[in-house]
């Protein structure tokens, strides 16, 4: 694509960098193919081709964005679908977020938008604030109904019935090894799951340490990032960036981190792409090292050599998270993992396709986030599952609100089947060995 921007455009750092992008893309519209919301809406200006227009001829000419053009990339569920689609290798992440910032700093929303997104980025990224909002949502769930606002709705439908006991295991601490060490990792928690399902960072915990690696939980980190980020709120997501950043490189710098663990996909795709954030930054270098050292619990588990055990008889439906499959281009670990250790593993049609739960797209986005999460339905119970699996926090809370089937973390089938607890969505199924 032949990009028009000037020399004192090119100077900042982030532009030069979308004008790298724009550049690689060479119209073809493979990603049309990919992209949900086109499947959906069935409009050009749906899908990545048509936001890749929008977007450059705004940037480019440094216009004002209207209700129209921000229509058109709010739409966007960046589930990265044509990053792995696109044969020109065309960076859309970098780009989109580079759009949304714009937006955020140029664009006057309508109030409730406004107000909407601030409350979002206010309670998610805090735990102890999130779980005060949902107990407070509880109370008025019964009513939502009379609510007119569909975004209000459905996040009084997300909220779930009971919430867990906060788990002091997420606190800063040093878990040890059972037996010989092997590794020394660090953990991150996350925020929402923390608030959520305290069961996945236990069930994680349980088993590494099993398998011979201390896990650290290191003070001072905290959220992540993305959800802020995919906001446009850079300012604040790269300061919650930061101090993990500082958290990491201090455990990095004292008794060392072979690896930085996460078991939520979303924060894997933010943290992995740290060292692209903070690249004209001070802390680049070690940004650089944060980012070198993440992984899917699904990609460290590989390196373990799990056991080989024979087959349980448990169907597992494997979802697959678009922030682990498209953009972390984590695909085969989960999927083999479960196998060696005794699950049948299936997948459902049309698997890279979005949930809906894209970070707060389910929130903000409502009506296609719904059609979205209803045809990912279809397809996982047309496989009759015993269990569904997944990697990532948003997409169990999306899918399991609208299924009757137990969902629950790769790494607690893990646990389980390694001599670990039961998750406790699956009390119905049992292993051969009667756990």
């Amino acid at each position: 694509m032949q990009t028009f921007f000037s020399d004192e455009q090119l100077k900042d750092p982030v532009t030069k960098r979308s004008n790298e992008i724009l550049r690689a893309c060479v119209h073809c519209g493979f990603c049309t193919a990919t992209c949900p919301t086109y499947q959906i809406l069935g409009d050009e200006l749906d899908s990545p081709r048509g936001r890749i227009y929008l977007i450059k001829d705004m940037l480019e000419n440094q216009r004002t964005p209207d209700a129209k053009m921000v229509k058109h990339v709010d739409r966007c569920l960046s589930c990265l679908s044509c990053m792995t689609t696109c044969p020109s290798g065309v960076h859309y992440m970098h780009l989109v977020d580079h759009a949304r910032s714009y937006i955020e700093t140029h664009y006057n929303r309508p109030f409730t938008d406004r107000a909407m997104r601030w409350v979002l980025a206010k309670i998610l990224p805090y735990p102890y604030r999130f779980r005060i909002a949902m107990l407070g949502a509880k109370i008025v769930k019964p009513f939502a109904r009379f609510i007119p606002d569909k975004r209000v709705q459905a996040m009084m439908a997300m909220v779930p019935r009971t919430l867990p006991p906060v788990s002091r295991r997420d606190d800063p601490q040093v878990f040890t090894a059972k037996g010989a060490q092997k590794k020394r990792v660090a953990l991150m928690t996350a925020c929402a799951q923390k608030a959520l399902n305290t069961d996945i960072n236990d069930a994680t915990i349980r088993l590494l340490t099993r398998l011979g690696v201390d896990v650290v939980i290191a003070k001072g980190q905290g959220c992540c990032g993305a959800l802020t980020h995919h906001m446009g709120k850079t300012e604040q997501s790269h300061a919650f960036a930061e101090k993990n950043i500082e958290a990491w490189s201090r455990e990095i710098a004292g008794d060392g981190l072979d690896a930085i663990i996460i078991n939520t996909s979303g924060c894997g795709t933010a943290i992995k792409d740290y060292g692209h954030m903070f690249r004209t930054h001070e802390s680049a270098d070690q940004a650089q090292e944060v980012a070198n050292r993440a992984l899917d619990v699904s990609e460290f588990l590989s390196q373990l050599d799990l056991p080989e055990l024979p087959s349980n008889g448990i169907k597992v439906a494997y979802h697959a998270a678009c922030s682990l499959q498209h953009g972390q281009q984590v695909k085969e670990a989960p999927k083999a993992l479960l196998r060696r250790v005794g699950f049948d593993v299936v997948e459902p049609r049309d698997a890279h396709l979005c949930c809906g739960s894209a970070g707060t797209y389910n929130l903000l986005q409502p009506e296609i986030a719904g059609e979205l999460k209803a045809k990912k339905l279809r397809s996982l119970e047309a496989i009759e599952p015993d269990v569904i699996a997944a990697g990532n926090i948003g997409c169990m809370m999306q899918i399991g609100s609208g299924s009757d089937l137990p969902i629950v973390h790769t790494v607690e089938l893990l646990d389980w089947a390694l001599g670990g607890e039961r998750p406790k969505g699956v009390t119905q199924l049992s292993l051969l060995s009667g756990k």
